[in-house]
């Protein structure tokens, strides 16, 4: 085992576990075992609990301006030890080393914009009457948590923490089970960033710890991030007891291709939003709907799909489970009468005989019905729907459950606008295969993608992580009595 046993982090410190039931964190990449974690138990949550609410008095009263300090630091060391978040990130989830140097880029962006908060928080000050002023102000709620997948070990996490943490709440962190390493080093560098002890603890676990965090009744809101299925049930559950809930589940995303795209741009892009971090991400392109006669621009996908290769320019998917469950499905497509243009199932990579690959495929004469078109395979895996008219696309694109994103490559201005307009989803792109809003803007889908209200990051999120508090004054006796007294 290459790490010690995984711990909690509760109270400013590493606690020993509570429980013998732990489970193994394995290397995607190679199969190496790593470390274990621990499966706690809601007494270890309530300890956690506890240690963030003795924190949030003075946490909360401390002058934002002041709170944000610890995250101009926590960016600095960020940046310091990039390298190492980098390589503890791919060694964990089986991304490249690319793809987690863009995560860790991504944690230091997304930790930026928290220092911008004191700017975006001002509150607003109106005399609404003579002598009379009304002002509002962001309150912290207490006690958050946030529920974080496994497809990216920094990022997701660091969607929630700087933000809600800036605005004067204390959080518990659920990292996935598959990668608990990379929240524990958070801990370490926000604790040197000098982050007062229980404002942020992290607590492992499974199912167990996750409805733990639903039910707890100082808990004042819980974020999520995860599969739609998961996601409808931590936010039915969350919300029953009260609790503010913003849970993202899964996608379904289209990549609408017109016959006037600009062909090695189209290919490029769809190539690397069908395979990025192994496919492994809710922003993928995993179904392309070819309007018209796009041959010439598909053959062009192959030969850059070809150019993705397992173990140099692709990473590992997450586990044994999930390879033999996206080869599943390109074996039911192959059976139902797709046409495999690019095939990755086997995928082996010399001298990680035990990682867990799967190459890029490409399969093409996809029909709405099958499951490759309607399921989330998450894997390097997308899937070529024809149409022959936009309106029929866009048709096949609203008629998924899921909306968290969809993108056009066209030429023409008046079509792209038509398609953004047309679009069931939360985030659309115009030549471009991963639209993600960058900071301020904010992430977030539609429809079965995101249950609740308001996105998770940028200037949307100030709203889920605080309650706003609107104070009325008269000091001014001479200002007599009318029908606001």
């Amino acid at each position: 085992m290459k790490y010690n046993p995984i711990q909690n982090f509760i109270g400013g410190k590493f606690v020993a576990p509570q429980t013998q039931k732990t489970m193994d964190v394995i290397s995607p990449l190679d199969g190496t075992l790593l470390s274990t974690v621990p499966m706690s138990s809601a007494k270890e949550l309530d300890d956690a609990v506890k240690a963030a609410a003795a924190a949030f008095p003075a946490w909360s009263k401390t002058p934002i301006k002041e709170r944000v300090q610890v995250f101009f630091r926590y960016k600095t060391l960020l940046e310091k030890h990039l390298e190492e978040l980098a390589a503890l990130c791919s060694e964990e989830n089986g991304k490249t080393y690319g793809e987690s140097v863009a995560e860790i880029e991504k944690c230091i962006e997304l930790t930026e914009f928290a220092t911008s908060l004191p700017q975006l928080v001002t509150g607003e000050l109106l005399e609404v009457s003579r002598g009379v002023e009304c002002r509002t102000e962001h309150v912290a709620l207490g006690v958050v948590a946030s529920i974080v997948p496994f497809n990216f070990p920094s990022m997701v996490p660091n969607w929630t923490l700087p933000n809600a943490i800036a605005l004067g709440n204390c959080m518990i962190m659920k990292p996935s089970e598959k990668v608990p390493l990379s929240c524990g080093r958070i801990a370490e560098l926000l604790k040197e960033a000098g982050l007062p002890d229980g404002v942020f603890n992290v607590v492992h676990g499974d199912v167990d710890i996750v409805n733990a965090i639903c039910d707890h009744p100082e808990i004042q809101a819980v974020s999520f991030v995860g599969s739609t299925k998961v996601a409808k049930i931590v936010y039915q559950r969350a919300t029953s007891n009260y609790k503010r809930c913003l849970a993202l589940g899964g996608a379904k995303n289209h990549l609408l291709v017109l016959p006037d795209a600009i062909p090695g741009m189209t290919a490029q892009n769809v190539a690397a939003s069908m395979s990025g971090c192994a496919g492994q991400r809710c922003m993928a392109a995993s179904a392309m709907i070819g309007v018209g006669n796009v041959d010439a621009i598909i053959d062009k996908i192959c030969d850059e799909a070809r150019k993705i290769i397992p173990g140099e320019n692709l990473g590992a998917v997450i586990n044994k489970e999930s390879k033999e469950r996206i080869e599943r499905y390109i074996g039911e497509a192959e059976r139902d009468g797709a046409k495999i243009l690019v095939d990755g199932r086997n995928a082996k990579v010399p001298g990680k005989e035990n990682g867990t690959y799967v190459g890029p495929t490409v399969i093409d004469f996809v029909t709405p019905q099958m499951s490759v078109a309607t399921e989330e395979i998450f894997g390097p895996v997308i899937s070529i729907m024809r149409t022959k008219t936009v309106d029929e696309a866009l048709a096949i694109e609203n008629a998924n459950p899921y909306g968290n994103a969809a993108s056009v490559f066209t030429q023409n201005g008046a079509m792209a606008r038509y398609i953004i307009d047309h679009a069931s989803a939360g985030m659309i792109g115009v030549n471009v295969g991963v639209p993600v809003p960058r900071e301020p803007f904010s992430f977030g889908g539609w429809n079965e993608s995101k249950f609740g209200v308001g996105d998770i990051t940028g200037k949307s999120s100030i709203e889920f992580w605080t309650k706003l508090k609107k104070s009325t004054t008269k000091w001014n006796a001479e200002a007599g009595v009318n029908w606001m007294s």
